[in-house]
């Protein structure tokens, strides 16, 4: 008889890791087996390879890992190796992995049936990229604004985007992809290019940070009657394509949201694509 999935063991890797909400909420989905893995970037690849043996059939990847996990794989979907990074990976009881990332259809999921045909992205690195990749693979015009002028320059040639050095005043998404608000709100108007007067021209401000009670970049968007995607969503709808990977089964979304939300209220800040 084979085994069960939701049965199996399933963890999240990461370093450090111990602030991340995926274990409640994978747990709220049925996978009662679902723990926490710190492991330093100098033990991933050893620890990975011996996960199969243990009893584990799956796992989620977070920083620093994320590209090391697409390089350790034996398989790779086209999105995880045009991104390159992999937060999501298959553990075959043959010892073979199979990397694929949820990131990006997380992120379209959680955007699903609001305008995005055109986006400004902030940031440059592995979330933007991800974020980027996305948006892209459905038609949209991205622009890409970075701190560092040269590393959004980098991405957008990679991508087919456009790197800006001033925010276009009007898109139909704002995406965060930076760690401004994260552990200091207070900066984060003073440290991105824009006031909280300029959301008034996007249709939907989109943050990938979450705190409890809402960043000031999602609270000043919703003061402005702008609509808002927070970070927790995004990473309830990349957790429900991993549940879905791993046993084959359409995730119980409401309950891993549910339970995501309430474990925030008692915790502190965290970013949805660092899990």
């Amino acid at each position: 008889m084979s085994e069960d999935p939701v049965t199996a063991r399933y963890g999240v890797l990461g370093w450090p890791v111990a602030h991340s909400r995926s274990p409640v909420m994978m747990q709220a989905a049925g996978l009662s087996r679902y723990q926490l893995l710190p492991v330093p970037p100098e033990r991933f690849a050893e620890t990975v390879r011996a996960l199969a043996g243990a009893g584990f059939r799956g796992a989620n990847v977070t920083i620093p890992h994320k590209e090391a996990a697409l390089a350790l794989a034996d398989e790779a979907t086209e999105a995880a190796r045009a991104i390159g990074a992999a937060n999501t990976l298959e553990l075959r009881p043959d010892g073979t992995i199979r990397a694929s990332n949820t990131d990006a259809p997380g992120l379209l999921a959680a955007t699903d049936g609001r305008p995005r045909a055109t986006a400004v992205v902030l940031g440059a690195g592995g979330s933007a990229r991800a974020v980027v990749w996305a948006l892209r693979s459905v038609g949209a015009e991205v622009s890409i604004w970075n701190r560092s002028a040269e590393r959004a320059r980098q991405l957008a040639v990679e991508l087919e985007a456009t790197s800006v050095d001033e925010l276009p005043e009007s898109a139909d998404l704002l995406v965060n992809c930076t760690a401004v608000g994260l552990n200091d709100p207070s900066t984060t108007f003073s440290s991105l290019p824009l006031r909280p007067d300029d959301l008034l021209g996007y249709a939907t401000v989109v943050d990938l940070v979450y705190r409890p009670g809402g960043t000031p970049l999602i609270n000043a968007a919703g003061a402005e009657g702008v609509a808002t995607v927070d970070g927790l969503e995004i990473l309830v709808q990349q957790g429900a394509l991993s549940f879905a990977t791993w046993t084959g089964r359409d995730a119980p979304v409401a309950a891993m949201r549910r339970a995501v939300r309430d474990s925030t209220t008692l915790h502190g800040p965290d970013r949805d694509t660092d899990r």
